[in-house]
């Protein structure tokens, strides 16, 4: 295929492509999963200590977080598909170098090394996704069967790595990235036309920017683990909040200033980005805390075990699968600006009823997993979609990275907000059972306000996202939604 070629009709004349971009899309699903159940025998054949293993995970989600802009804002410089095939490269080595890991600290490269690769090719995979097509039906299809993938990806992934554990080493874990990474590259490379020269852009880099939106980004990623892992009595995460909000100023005061900055800000204005971004971060927030809470209610405080407690979270793991289906029909009924504020409404329906239902039985614990799971099924990708459509066409990767990151900084934001409510309201260790009547009592009043902050917070970030929406032009039709061109018209989406 060439750049030259026309645009694919059907998704089957993009098959190879799709597959290449599914593969890259389970690797950044699978890959934490998968880690996480041999978390117990790394630390004992590495020694590890509990915050070496923190630092296995965390160090891929701070890097991979951390330089995702970065790496969209180069792709969209120097080629999309190029930069995602150094980045499987990357991917393919770092996994054949867990082999010969023998420390915790070399474990720990070899993650970073990973989150390297992961802010390489991740965003672009939906980039490529979306300038695969030229209807908007098509890519949003694209887009759903690419996260479909990858969330089964991320639904296996313990169970598949309990198996595995069971007559291989762990390392196993981390060589079959290998196999993917090769998949990936084969099918990108042989289905994804190099990007056209006009829709690249030959601005300079912005090495300022770049360096202050990773270290607001690292740092904002950072802080909620502190106030989780430390409590809100200490001075380290208020630090590390503080140093956030001062780089994020800094930030945007030089992409405000800067002749050609990383990121422009006006793009951000584009009511189907900023409403996008607002859908997608609420959505993050949500299935980030409600989590947290349900899994911790359910086996510390109704005395679950962990295999009933898995069980529990099968609704949640139903529809974020099956929930794909229904994308294209909503789709076609309501068109996807209404797609995307009605599918964030049921997110924050099923955090309020959680927060007033969900301690008088399990019944009202799974509607609340079923409706942020069927919001945020179809707002990842119908959110999404919008921000690209909402950008120049030499901005895209750069879009989708902004997509990424917001949900990845908003998970960690939703984390933190239950946690350290959950430990200014408790008192002792949550994890020392059993408790008193009197901790009980904490915990479950502890529950209730920290999904009630967390209403309020998606609540907050919908009603903002639905007001941009208001201004964005909304077709007639459903099949006006569906043939509608790339983007309206708008100031914004002059290629600077």
């Amino acid at each position: 295929m060439t750049s030259s070629d026309p645009a694919p009709q059907t998704l089957r004349h993009a098959g190879v492509a799709l597959a290449g971009l599914s593969a890259v899309f389970l690797f950044e699903m699978l890959d934490n999963s998968i880690l996480t159940v041999a978390l117990p025998t790394i630390g004992r054949e590495l020694g590890t200590s509990t915050v070496g293993l923190q630092w296995v995970t965390g160090a891929y989600t701070v890097v991979f977080g951390g330089l995702m802009l970065v790496f969209g804002a180069l792709s969209d410089r120097f080629g999309r598909r190029r930069i995602m095939l150094v980045g499987l490269v990357l991917l393919g080595l770092a996994s054949l170098a867990t082999a010969f890991v023998t420390t915790t600290d070399q474990l720990i490269a070899v993650r970073a090394a990973m989150g390297v690769a992961a802010a390489m090719t991740t965003p672009g995979s939906m980039a490529l996704a979306f300038r695969l097509f030229r209807e908007d039906g098509l890519r949003v299809r694209a887009i759903n069967l690419i996260s479909t993938v990858g969330l089964v990806g991320l639904v296996v992934g313990p169970t598949a790595g309990g198996f595995v554990l069971s007559f291989a080493p762990w390392q196993v874990l981390l060589l079959v990235n290998v196999p993917i990474a090769a998949l990936a590259w084969i099918g990108i490379r042989a289905g994804v036309a190099a990007d056209a020269p006009e829709d690249l852009h030959r601005d300079p880099l912005d090495v300022a920017g770049g360096l202050l939106g990773t270290a607001t980004i690292v740092l904002a990623l950072v802080a909620p683990t502190l106030f989780v892992e430390e409590g809100a009595g200490s001075w380290t995460p208020w630090v590390a909040t503080l140093a956030a909000v001062a780089a994020g100023t800094l930030f945007v005061w030089r992409e405000r200033t800067a002749r050609h900055p990383l990121l422009e800000l006006r793009l951000l204005a584009h009511p189907l980005v900023s409403s996008g971004l607002a859908f997608k971060a609420a959505a993050g927030m949500a299935i980030a805390g409600l989590g947290y809470l349900v899994t911790l209610q359910l086996q510390l405080d109704w005395g679950w075990p962990p295999a009933l407690a898995s069980l529990g979270m099968l609704p949640q793991v139903i529809v974020l699968i099956a929930g794909g289906a229904a994308v294209r029909p909503l789709m076609n009924r309501f068109g996807l600006e209404r797609l995307a504020w009605m599918s964030s409404i049921a997110v924050v329906a099923g955090l309020a009823v959680y927060a007033l239902l969900g301690s008088f039985g399990y019944v009202w614990v799974a509607v609340a997993l079923v409706l942020v799971s069927a919001g945020l099924r179809v707002v990842g990708v119908v959110a999404g979609t919008n921000v690209l459509r909402g950008l120049p066409e030499d901005r895209t990767t750069i879009g989708a990275a902004l997509v990424d990151t917001a949900s990845e900084v908003t998970t960690g934001v939703g984390l933190a907000l239950v946690g350290t409510i959950l430990a200014a309201m408790f008192a002792g260790t949550v994890t020392a059972t059993p408790w008193t009547p009197a901790q009980t009592g904490e915990f479950r009043a502890a529950v209730e306000v920290g999904a009630l902050a967390l209403t309020a917070v998606s609540a907050a970030l919908v009603a903002y996202g639905f007001l941009r929406t208001r201004r964005a032009p909304i077709p007639n039709t459903p099949a006006q939604a569906s043939s509608a061109p790339t983007a309206p018209p708008d100031p914004a989406r002059s290629t600077p």
